[in-house]
């Protein structure tokens, strides 16, 4: 890492352009290709799998986007089939139906023998329909394209005359503003931390130019890998969140160390380079079990999953590189200015510094150290109730009825499900192979057998497929697309076209019926999902806990870790469910009805979560590790450690909390959803467990905490995560070599590295070690006995030197 740090320090500026020629580069091809996202849920061999895939060979006509455009009127104004109603409304659809990409425009006015299409009309004649059939599906219309049909449908709306839209189309087009001006004011939030925290507007940037070059890169690239296997729309913008919330924070840690250089005397290149082979090394490793979390999404085989999984751990891959390529070449560019002009006046005035003021980081240490069960038990208690809702979670589909009310998605949802009934927007689709005479009777009499099945609303006549071998029945529930009774009518229908349904149609045993639509395919993925889940959550505790034995050489600690993830993942859910699927403040939020959680949300989040727990996890006890190799004093270890990191990581917290929450603004409901759960186990993570939980249970374990077998000690390869400062040079005047003790603190009187004598201030860390801070009192209960070193020495008296 010194290596690398040198040579980018020393060619700056080629750095920079060859960051800037990718950063341009990738966004141009991005650019030329196109996207090519696919929000395909289908899991090959389940029924709603086999119906998608029958309706594009058979029903090319519906593979379109077909949005709907809905008018009602109101009570006192008469209804839709008034002429001035009628030829209105005509005019309006026809303006549609001659803007480009528009293939077709079927209206309820378009029977010319009766007047009216009575069915795409409301029983009490109130409500109406068109529907707009596009010449590609929606994640390929242009903007400007839906643009266009929502301002001419708008224009139609009049006095006692509603008109609204619907449909995966309008609803992409209505988001696309609201994405990036989450993102603007995530950066903006993250840049008045930085600023607030360094004091220097260079250094504040600093991280936010590393993330942003970092995460535009990976925002176009996934666009091209979108052409290469299958990616879901909200992949890029779920990059973006996880790249900007991880990329800024790897750059705060390198640039706090690089700080902590510049007080202590030594010279930009140098600081900067010290910085970089330090906490860089914490940052690759920490942006390594990102990735490992995020890649554990293949091992569950679903394509749909894979393309998200690798989009994100290619956002983290590119940001950790920025961050120990980019960022030491802009430390170098900006020189001394890392530091604000009173800090570069104090230091000119009075000389380097070793060690820092005390503050609020060193009083909670000790707080958590004298009072470790207290806090415990609060902090057990409070993710115990957090994590409650939890136990309710419910996979299943949100559409268009939970967005915002002001959205006009939501309006023409609404007025549908009041004209039509609510399960008229999430209709259920059967399609039946037909191999002779015997099955096309069979199917002609479903629709009659189909109508008394319970929960059934209205059922269509059966179509016939041009080849004359597939045929499909339209069936529209009584209750909602996400409601629980519709998914229990999916099962029943099934179950009954298996073994009921179809032999009272006709003796027909070779006709095979499937079964889905919108609450169907969503159930399908759910349930393939959960059956998949434990194995998956295996696989990134086991290869994650892996990782932190190998690196702390510890039992102890990667089972704390593994039930801190667990613990933060289980709360974080509780949040999300209370507040979508519960509906606490969702409407207040501006985040639309309450509804069930999308069953990709718990893969997704359990992979970036536990990734993200590991990053505080890494940074908090590798400091703890070193103090603990140090000293072989457990409390003391414990105590400088989360002394001398909480500050850095409660400011890393509160800057990915402040990005992550800013998506909420985002007008995607699945984006909102990540973003709030992403901040509340953020915040949970850093605040209650790493700061609060994971230190005092650490007290009350004791030297257990880093208990290993030794013949496992002798098998486990050797890893480091912080490797040992590089070779120092002679120090500046005034400056304490690494490892002395500072200017007027006593010589220790033990042999034991950095261990003060009786009654001493604990001896800070040398500045290119770890961040600096002031000496902590050692708290000990009144009445207790000091412990006694491992390697403790005689002090004067006769007595041991507790170190």
């Amino acid at each position: 890492m010194a290596a690398l740090a040198r040579w980018c320090l020393r060619r700056r500026f080629v750095v920079i352009a060859l960051w800037l020629a990718a950063f341009a580069g990738v966004s141009v091809a991005a650019a030329v290709t196109g996207s090519a996202y696919s929000n395909d849920y289908g899991i090959p061999g389940t029924d709603s799998a086999r119906v998608s895939e029958l309706m594009e060979r058979e029903f090319p006509k519906q593979a379109g986007d077909s949005d709907t455009i809905v008018w009602h009127t109101a009570r006192d104004a008469g209804t839709v089939r008034a002429v001035d109603v009628r030829q209105h409304m005509t005019a309006a659809l026809e303006r549609v139906e001659k803007l480009p990409g528009v293939v077709s425009v079927a209206g309820p006015y378009d029977n010319t023998d009766s007047g009216a299409d009575t069915t795409r009309i409301s029983a009490d004649g109130h409500t109406a329909y068109a529907t707009v059939l596009f010449d590609r599906p929606a994640a390929e219309l242009g903007e400007s394209q839906v643009r266009d049909v929502v301002d001419t449908v708008r224009a139609a709306a009049a006095d006692g005359l509603e008109v609204e839209m619907g449909g995966a189309g309008i609803g992409a087009a209505q988001q696309t503003g609201s994405a990036h001006l989450s993102e603007a004011i995530g950066v903006a939030a993250a840049a008045v931390v930085l600023f607030l925290a360094f004091g220097s507007l260079a250094a504040a940037l600093l991280p936010i130019a590393t993330a942003v070059v970092g995460v535009g890169t990976a925002y176009a690239g996934v666009g091209l890998l979108g052409h290469a296997m299958t990616v879901a729309d909200f992949a890029p913008m779920l990059g973006t969140l996880i790249g900007l919330g991880v990329g800024i924070d790897y750059a705060l840690f390198i640039v706090t160390r690089h700080r902590q250089g510049l007080k202590a005397g030594l010279p930009v290149d140098e600081a900067a380079r010290r910085a970089v082979a330090t906490s860089g090394r914490a940052v690759i490793f920490a942006g390594a079990t990102v990735c490992m979390a995020l890649l554990g999404m293949l091992v569950l085989r679903l394509s749909f999953l894979n393309g998200v999984a690798v989009a994100a751990a290619l956002t983290v891959l590119l940001t950790v590189a920025a961050s120990v390529t980019l960022l030491p070449a802009l430390l170098g560019l900006i020189g001394p200015r890392a530091l604000s002009r009173r800090e570069r006046r104090r230091l000119a005035a009075h000389g380097p510094r070793t060690r820092a003021r005390g503050g609020f980081a060193a009083r909670w240490s000790a707080l958590v150290e004298r009072r470790p069960k207290l806090l415990a038990a609060v902090a057990v208690v409070l993710m115990l109730v957090l994590a409650l809702p939890t136990l309710s979670l419910r996979l299943g589909t949100s559409d268009q009825g939970n967005d915002p009310a002001s959205a006009t998605t939501r309006r023409a949802y609404d007025l549908l499900a009041e004209g039509f009934g609510p399960g008229f927007n999430g209709p259920l689709t059967l399609v039946g192979r037909i191999d002779d005479a015997a099955d096309r009777v069979a199917f002609g009499k479903l629709p009659e057998t189909l109508r008394g099945i319970e929960g059934v609303a209205s059922v269509s006549g059966s179509v016939l497929s041009t080849s004359g071998d597939t045929a499909l029945i339209t069936v529209v529930p009584e209750t909602a697309p996400q409601s629980r009774a519709t998914s229990e009518l999916v099962a029943r229908l099934r179950d009954q076209l298996g073994g009921e349904v179809l032999p009272r149609a006709a003796e027909a045993t070779s006709l095979k019926v499937y079964v889905g639509g919108l609450t169907a395919g969503y159930d399908d993925f759910a349930r393939v999902i959960v059956g998949k889940l434990p194995l998956f959550v295996g696989v990134v505790v086991g290869l994650g806990s892996i990782l932190l034995l190998l690196a702390f050489r510890s039992i102890g600690i990667p089972v704390k870790a593994a039930v801190m993830n667990v613990a933060a993942v289980a709360a974080s859910f509780g949040v999300v469910v209370a507040i979508f699927q519960w509906g606490w403040g969702s409407e207040l939020l501006g985040l639309g009805r309450a509804g069930p959680i999308e069953p990709f949300l718990p893969v997704i989040m359990v992979s970036v979560l536990f990734g993200l727990s590991m990053d505080y996890q890494v940074f908090l006890v590798s400091r703890m590790y070193e103090e603990w190799r140090r000293t072989r004093d457990n409390r003391v270890a414990v105590r400088v450690g989360l002394a001398e990191t909480g500050r850095v990581i409660n400011s890393a917290a509160v800057i990915m909390i402040a990005v992550f929450s800013a998506f909420v603004l985002s007008g995607d409901r699945i984006i909102a959803m990540f973003g709030i759960g992403l901040a509340a186990a953020v915040a949970l993570d850093a605040f209650v467990l790493r700061t609060l939980l994971v230190p005092a249970l650490m007290h009350l374990l004791g030297g257990a905490n880093w208990w290993l077998p030794r013949r496992l000690d002798r098998w486990l390869p050797r890893i480091s995560i912080e490797a040992p400062s590089p070779a120092d040079p002679d120090p500046a005047p005034g400056v304490p070599a690494p490892g002395d003790p500072a200017p007027g603190v006593p010589a220790p009187g033990v042999p034991a590295p950095g261990a003060p004598a009786p009654g001493a201030p604990v001896s800070g860390p040398s500045p290119d070690r770890a961040p600096e801070l002031s000496p902590i009192p050692h708290p000990r209960p009144s009445g207790s006995r000091a412990p006694t070193a491992p390697h403790a020495a005689a002090a004067p008296g006769g007595h041991r030197a507790a170190p």
